[in-house]
């Protein structure tokens, strides 16, 4: 995969259904108190996928300038019909928008697909003075034994050489990013039935997907794990939504 922009073709309506939605009111509470959001801020989504992001500050009544270069993901990101929002094709590292036009720049599981340097000095051009970056991602809390068994599983049948959950985590990598930033963690769960677990786990870039022969040992995999660690048929997964935000 050399292309981070075609990662979720063939993915975009599992990714909308299974993939867990962000907690929309403790996401505003925070960027509320950090960063004073109001709803007459326009907001860029980069990376925008099918919106899930988006439609928090929709709820908060902001303008949302849906960033998004997938066309599938974009085409469900549209669906949302807001007359808030704006859908554009384009990059986070070429976004298209005038310079100083937005007040936020927010990103959801997308910025570790991102050119870090090139994407940063973009929402730079594009941020109002003063104007923040909000991160906003969800995903298994780590170190519990759940966790662990799905990473492993996960790295067996990786379709990327070199897989490591690592490169995921860039909340713990913004230090020294932005001299004023804000970092908040929110616990959370998702409760899974078997076909929940599997659109979830189709959703996932890295997964092989249907017409691939990793495809069936993947999802015996999967039902292995399943098995083991379900309760009267529903497995239960601890998540975090991790939440930060900053600017220069």
């Amino acid at each position: 995969m050399t292309d981070n922009t075609q990662r979720f073709t063939g993915r975009a309506a599992v990714y909308d259904r299974y993939r867990q939605r962000y907690p929309a009111e403790a996401v505003l509470g925070q960027l509320r108190e950090w960063c004073g959001l109001t709803p007459d801020w326009t907001v860029a989504d980069v990376g925008a996928g099918t919106g899930m992001l988006s439609e928090v500050f929709l709820a908060n009544g902001n303008r949302v300038i849906a960033i998004e270069p997938n066309e599938e993901m974009r085409s469900v990101c549209s669906q949302l019909t807001s007359p808030l929002l704006e859908v554009v094709d384009a990059t986070a590292e070429n976004t298209g928008l005038a310079d100083r036009s937005v007040e936020m720049v927010a990103a959801g599981r997308a910025f570790h697909w991102f050119d870090t340097e090139r994407a940063l000095a973009e929402f730079r051009r594009i941020l109002k003075p003063g104007g923040w970056v909000a991160l906003v991602s969800s995903g298994r809390a780590p170190a519990t034994e759940k966790s662990t068994a799905f990473e492993q599983l996960l790295h067996n049948f990786s379709t990327d050489d070199g897989y490591s959950r690592d490169r995921y985590r860039v909340h713990d990598k913004l230090e020294g990013l932005f001299p004023e930033l804000h970092l908040a963690q929110i616990p959370g769960e998702q409760q899974l039935l078997w076909d929940d677990l599997l659109g979830f786990a189709q959703s996932l870039s890295i997964v092989p997907q249907a017409g691939s022969p990793q495809q069936a040992p993947f999802e015996a995999a999967l039902r292995r794990y399943f098995d083991r660690f379900a309760v009267e048929g529903i497995l239960t997964i601890e998540t975090t939504c991790w939440i930060s935000a900053g600017r220069w």
